[in-house]
């Protein structure tokens, strides 16, 4: 649960534009209030988790503040800031990273926190390989790790690896006690789980509902980017799975919770105001849109797939399908990612551009409209799990005279076509706060790569990846997400927001940089 001419941004300017990015990050002043300790939130959640465990999630999880992290991520600035360490230092190569923790941390069960349980943690992560999900993945090229004291942990990595530090702050590396490491992954997703956050498991109910209370004893330790210290203020959370949009609005119009996730863009209106609020925040990493696998040989042609690009009008999209807390795409990465470069001008709407080069390719329209080639129709298919409404796209590519044929798959057919090659265009995002996101995705390396063909793109890709100098990764950055549009590699189409509503009563809710929603600082009126 998932990064653009080169436009050198500095870390300043990247902070400036997150600043400017975040919408409604933090629930609604509540004027002359002040914060209050006490009470039960009741969060009507969209979906049922199949796992609790942060470290072995494959899937979604909810961000219930049982497991701290070495390092945040502040929202609005995008920087990393201390938690669990109080500070951190790079080697120039960025394969060693070394981290001095706090002092005083204790898990819910009374032990202690130190760098030999750190260690412990992340040996274990790269143990469990695939099982241990997203967290793997971060943690891909662990060499070492080392104590040379019980406050100090080096890590090391066996190739440069500069977006480890952002790493440290995702849930997927949180850090847990020797008493769960000591369980099975099965038993750990199911609820045995001992962290150091401010919130500890009480029941969980598998399909039905997870119970966490505050109120821990002692609780000093919130991240840099929190707006308060000690304890949590609320007493309890309790979390029901409403994977129904209609019984969830319903629920927080009667009373029944007090907050609800996945708010749809119809359902919007209805809580803006009336004695509720709603919340949003545009996702960190790739936006929405269409992923091209170039192992097909239509699309490895570079002028139909710039015909795609310039063919898609994406602020009638949101417009006409969605709302003001969604945006027209950009850039491939959010504008809520570290690093994002503003794009807009190679992402203009422009059906004459993109009809000019299908004709300059061979491709002549049709009695019906649709483009022709050497007897063979231009029509491309787009392969999509969760619902969504890609009417209009397929409206304005067959403006320019594409066929566009699409084909909502369940999870099991989704994955076989996309281990088959058996699609033309894939419609995806990646939610991740760093722009390594983009080599996760488009690296020529990774499994399942679309055969991109573009040694500017991977050498960029490659190479933000091991400078820890802030200034060059930007510029790095900036180039691959220039090489992506303006080569038709990746056709973003919007900015997708998590958009949650609650009731008036509810203060201090606030998102991650991530864009999950989290209750350290929520109190009840």
């Amino acid at each position: 649960m998932p990064f653009r001419p080169i436009q050198r941004l500095t870390a300043l300017t990247a902070s400036l534009t997150l600043l400017t990015a975040c919408t409604a990050n933090h629930a609604p002043d509540a004027g002359s209030q002040q914060p209050r300790s006490g009470g039960t939130l009741r969060f009507g959640l969209d979906y049922a988790p199949t796992c609790l465990d942060p470290q072995l999630v494959t899937g979604a999880t909810p961000n219930l503040g049982l497991l701290d992290t070495l390092t945040a991520q502040d929202p609005l600035s995008g920087k990393i800031v201390a938690w669990l360490a109080s500070s951190w230092q790079i080697d120039g190569t960025a394969t060693t990273f070394t981290f001095h923790l706090r002092d005083g941390v204790t898990f819910s069960d009374g032990t202690p926190l130190n760098a030999a349980i750190v260690k412990t943690n992340y040996d274990k992560i790269v143990a469990l390989g695939a099982k241990a999900g997203y967290g793997s993945q971060l943690l891909a090229g662990y060499r070492d790790a080392t104590t040379p004291d019980e406050r100090t942990l080096v890590v090391r990595f066996a190739r440069p690896n500069a977006q480890f530090l952002q790493a440290t702050s995702d849930p997927a590396l949180g850090v847990v006690a020797a008493a769960t490491l000591a369980k099975t992954p099965d038993q750990r997703c199911q609820g045995a789980i001992v962290g150091s956050g401010p919130f500890v498991l009480r029941s969980y109910r598998p399909n039905q509902e997870v119970v966490v209370v505050g109120g821990r004893e002692g609780y000093d330790w919130a991240p840099a980017s929190a707006t308060h210290h000690g304890q949590a203020y609320l007493d309890k959370i309790d979390v029901t799975f409403v994977p129904e949009s209609g019984t969830r609005t319903g629920s927080l119009a009667s009373g029944q919770v007090d907050v609800i996730g996945n708010v749809l863009p119809q359902d919007e209106p209805r809580f803006d105001g009336n004695g509720f609020h709603v919340l949003s925040r545009i996702e960190a990493g790739i936006v929405l849109g269409l992923i091209v696998n170039e192992n097909r040989p239509l699309l490895q042609d570079q002028k139909v797939r710039t015909a795609l690009l310039k063919g898609i009008n994406r602020g009638q999209i949101v417009k006409t399908s969605l709302t003001s807390r969604y945006k027209p795409a950009t850039s491939v990465l959010s504008s809520t990612t570290p690093y994002y470069t503003d794009l807009s001008a190679e992402l203009a709407y422009d059906p004459d551009g993109a009809s000019a080069l299908l004709e300059q390719d061979g491709w002549k329209v049709g009695a019906d409209g649709i483009r022709e080639k050497d007897g063979r129709k231009l029509t491309i298919d787009v392969i999509f799990g969760a619902v969504r409404s890609l009417e209009l796209v397929q409206q304005q590519l067959r403006d320019i005279g594409v066929d566009l044929k699409l084909r909502q798959l369940d999870l099991p057919s989704l994955g076989s076509a996309l281990s088959s090659d058996g699609y033309d265009l894939f419609l995806r995002d990646a939610n991740r706060a760093d722009p390594d996101v983009l080599r996760t995705l488009f690296s020529s390396t990774r499994i399942g790569a679309q055969n991109i063909a573009d040694p500017e793109l991977q050498n960029a890709l490659d190479a933000q990846a091991a400078t820890a100098d802030a200034a060059k990764r930007a510029a790095l950055v900036a180039e691959a997400q220039r090489q992506l549009v303006q080569h038709g590699h990746y056709l973003p189409i919007n900015e997708k927001p998590t958009v949650v509503a609650a009731a008036a009563t509810v203060h201090g809710l606030a998102f991650t940089a991530g864009a999950t929603l989290t209750f350290y600082d929520t109190w009840l009126s």
